[in-house]
């Protein structure tokens, strides 16, 4: 198997919404982005999978190496093999690599957030970096396609974090903002324990709605110019906001539930959106 061949298979085995959105993209595209959705899902899994935190820091330390040996030397690993080239053909920066390692690695340090700004620290590393990444594969001639892209990746991880409040409760985590479940009267136990109150409900309208904000947010500051180059992320926009609007229409019940969508509704969106610009 080829380094491109795993990054192929890791890609499609993780059932991303993303791996829809990637489908429509000439080769070389395709192949560095399908690269580094590997390499985000390789280093996720360091962390969701190792049940020793001393463990999965000794693994991301490793994958540190590995991300310096894309740029100076001979990685190991399939994933890294397969970066080399792309990072040099789309001038991937490191430090945008290892903050994504850092955001993986903060997983491992904070089972809870304070406040917004602190999970905003956490979702830039994990999903704006990766955003900035791939605003450089797909092509861009206005500088504030980047201010897009970085919006973009915050709703995105929102979007992540409202679906999968149950989910990470059972892991022992709660992305959402502590103080402002003390604002809506949700304790902690609540969540996981998954009781459902009133106030759950109050404060997961208030989650939706500032993931929406982001998205409007990051839609209006895409450049026309940019546009047609950026499809793909549109792509993913589309996706993802129609699944948060799925949450939100299905009674926010994701202390118990998760709301994906059928495959064929991702193709439909994907190719409705493609097509659009």
């Amino acid at each position: 198997m080829t380094p491109d061949q795993y990054c192929q298979e890791k890609t499609a085995a993780s059932g991303s919404s993303f791996y829809y959105s990637f489908k429509f993209l000439p080769h070389d595209k395709r192949r560095a982005i399908t690269a580094l959705y590997a390499f985000c899902r390789e280093v996720d899994d360091v962390v969701d999978e190792c049940s020793d935190a001393n463990v999965a820091r000794t693994a991301l330390a490793w994958w540190r190496v590995e991300v310096a040996a894309i740029y100076s030397g001979k990685p190991q690993h399939p994933v890294t093999q397969a970066l080399v080239p792309i990072v040099k053909q789309f001038n991937l920066p490191q430090e945008h690599l290892l903050e994504i390692i850092d955001g993986m690695e903060m997983d491992l340090q904070h089972h809870s957030y304070a406040d917004f700004k602190a999970l905003q620290l956490y979702c830039y590393r994990v999903a704006s970096v990766v955003g900035l990444l791939a605003a450089e594969i797909f092509g861009y001639s206005d500088r504030k396609t980047l201010k897009y892209a970085h919006d973009l990746g915050i709703a995105f991880q929102l979007t992540n974090i409202i679906r999968d409040v149950g989910e990470d409760a059972r892991r022992g985590r709660i992305y959402l903002p502590q103080d402002e479940l003390q604002r809506f009267g949700v304790s902690s136990r609540d969540i996981l324990e998954s009781r459902e109150t009133p106030e759950f409900q109050q404060l997961m309208q208030f989650q939706i709605e500032r993931a929406q904000r982001y998205y409007q947010q990051a839609l209006a500051q895409l450049p026309e110019v940019d546009r047609k180059a950026q499809r793909t992320g549109l792509i993913m926009a589309a996706i993802y906001r129609t699944t948060l609007e799925e949450v939100a229409a299905s009674g926010c019940h994701v202390l118990r539930e998760r709301v994906s969508l059928p495959t064929l509704r991702k193709l439909w969106l994907a190719l409705k959106t493609w097509l659009k610009n």
